[in-house]
């Protein structure tokens, strides 16, 4: 006779009693979600691994040290059966099955009265699933079905779009430092979820052919007004949309927050009424020298390292990074937007204390295919890059964590 498949529901576990029998890997795997679902949780078990001794430490699990004994399921809503004596589970299951607890046996699914699903989580969905019959009960099967849909929802490749509860309004998104597989999962999701992306130049441009057909996509650099005119331009553009009732992402480069101003839009979005999402960003400071292979600190080497914007010279009256006292600090300096104003900048930090012979990496095009880094010194860096050609975008690193790593970078990914 063909066996019925297994009925498929969730329960709601929050303040009612589940029992779980025996401490080790397969509750410790387990415990998680049902403290997170609100269970109040009765361990029995004569010993714990370290992790579920923690959850009990902490109050998370009330832990009975002993033994299972006829009688541990009495008022219990759920119980998860998985110690390592099988006459105590099959014990167990029997009387789970008298007083009409839904049980779960690690070691024997078909004598319990439930199954546990592969279940994963994205964006307030649970995905679950459970294999409709014996033959295909395979718990690796499953598990790679369960990562496959939760990892497209994650990543926007599985789109499935809100629709009652949609809210438009503006998600101001740090797309990373270039390559497209280092955006965050969360701000992949809402990219493709968008009606409308308005985008940096320095975004990860690549994820841009993926969008639906049907999403207007805007060119940040191209929008109209000049130079000047261009950040009040794009908030312009931005309040415009999604009073149009439109779900709008604002792409940058790297973080929105890390010299991207991203804080003036989220200004002129709350002045207008307008609903803002930040969703942070991998940062080009820390990213680039790290695809370079530059760790930015090195035990023994730099506890610290300071970030600043190089796109104005140090003589330049409009900047406001005190130079002098950065050429005091033994850490590692990270410039960014300093390309054309290096020169200017070495020679300032040796003017005030740096060592000439101090290494410097230029990283162009960090984390992209095109990536390159070019190696010089505070005293030569200035003619290295006229030489090498060196055009931004590019990080530069000043400091002795430049000469750690190996000679041969990571292969940026592809």
């Amino acid at each position: 006779m063909a066996e019925h498949p297994a009925y498929p529901v969730g329960l709601r576990l929050s303040g009612r009693r589940v029992v779980v029998l025996g401490g080790g890997q397969v509750a410790q795997r387990r415990l998680p979600a049902l403290i997170a679902a609100g269970a109040r949780i009765t361990l029995v078990s004569p010993a714990a691994t370290p992790s579920v001794e923690a959850m009990a430490d902490a109050g998370e699990i009330t832990w009975e040290r002993r033994p299972y004994e006829e009688g541990d399921l009495t008022d219990a809503w759920y119980a998860l059966i998985a110690t390592s004596d099988h006459e105590a589970n099959t014990t167990a299951s029997a009387e789970a099955e008298r007083t009409r607890v839904w049980c779960v046996r690690s070691d024997d699914a078909d004598a319990a009265t439930a199954w546990t699903p592969a279940t994963g989580h994205s964006e307030g969905v649970t995905v679950a699933v459970l294999a409709t019959d014996a033959r295909g009960r395979d718990p690796r099967h499953t598990a790679a079905i369960r990562d496959a849909v939760v990892e497209g929802l994650r990543d926007g490749t599985l789109v499935a779009p809100h629709h009652r509860t949609r809210t438009p309004g503006v998600a101001l998104v740090g797309g990373g430092p270039g390559d497209p597989d280092l955006i965050t999962v969360r701000g992949r999701r809402l990219l493709a979820e968008a009606d409308v992306v308005i985008a940096d130049r320095l975004g990860p441009r690549d994820l841009l052919a993926e969008l639906p057909p049907h999403v207007e996509v805007i060119d940040a650099a191209k929008i109209p007004y000049g130079r000047y005119m261009a950040q009040e331009a794009i908030n312009k553009a931005l309040i415009e949309h999604a009073e149009k009732g439109r779900s709008v992402v604002r792409l940058k480069g790297g973080d929105p927050f890390v010299f991207g101003r991203g804080m003036e839009e989220v200004q002129a979005l709350a002045e207008a009424g307008i609903p803002c999402t930040v969703v942070p960003g991998i940062s080009s400071s820390i990213s680039v020298p790290g695809a370079a292979g530059i760790p930015v600190t090195h035990r023994g080497v730099a506890h610290e390292f300071t970030v600043v914007s190089g796109h104005v010279a140090p003589d330049d009256e409009r900047s406001l990074v005190d130079w002098p006292s950065l050429a005091k600090l033994t850490g590692t300096l990270v410039i960014l937007m300093g390309v054309d104003k290096i020169g200017k900048i070495a020679e300032t930090l040796v003017a005030h204390g740096k060592s000439p012979d101090t290494p410097v990496a230029l990283v162009q095009e960090g984390t992209t295919a095109a990536q390159r880094r070019v190696d010089a010194t505070l005293a030569t860096v200035a003619e290295t890059a006229r030489a090498e050609d060196v055009k931004p975008p590019a990080v530069i690193v000043v400091g002795e964590v430049v000469a750690v790593g190996p000679r041969t970078a990571p292969t940026p990914s592809e």
